[in-house]
């Protein structure tokens, strides 16, 4: 007999988030790409501890370190530079958890505002957290929007 779950535990739940900055597109990559690790602890406020363990650098490879508190748990994880295209894209995934962060940006003319789009995605689920999809992908959507939030008053201050 095969059981039905009333949700799909094999596809990711996902929050995305954009915004429009009112900086050139390399003006937000430098901050949000070139310099992600010196900036990433800026915007994502949840990350107490953060260590690159390559170098600074940013490449496809680089490891970092991180210890998140979120509701007062502490979690600690390791994440790979998945994705780095200059003025377009960053992605990192999680090595041994099962997340992916992305950071996608466009825009019309190279000196006119940027779109900023984040896209978190928590690739699996704990059978027992199932049932709670919902609930965490409202959570997700949530933290998205403060993350592109947070990254746009953060440039605004670093380049006026």
């Amino acid at each position: 007999m095969h059981i039905k779950f009333p949700f799909d535990s094999s596809s990711p739940v996902v929050g995305e988030a954009s915004i429009d900055i009112n900086k050139s597109i390399h003006d937000v990559f430098a901050y949000v790409g070139e310099h992600f690790f010196d900036n990433y602890p800026k915007w994502a406020v949840e990350v107490v501890e953060f260590e690159p363990l390559d170098s600074d650098s940013v490449f496809i490879g680089a490891k970092a370190k991180q210890v998140r508190k979120d509701n007062g748990a502490k979690t600690e994880s390791i994440f790979e530079i998945t994705d780095y295209q200059p003025d377009q894209k960053l992605a990192f995934q999680g090595v041994g958890a099962p997340y992916r962060h992305s950071y996608l940006l466009e825009t019309d003319k190279p000196n006119s505002s940027t779109h900023l789009t984040f896209r978190f995605e928590l690739l699996e689920l704990d059978v027992f957290m199932r049932p709670f999809q919902k609930l965490i992908r409202s959570a997700i959507e949530d933290g998205a929007e403060n993350t592109v939030e947070n990254i746009k008053n953060l440039i605004a201050v670093e380049y006026n």
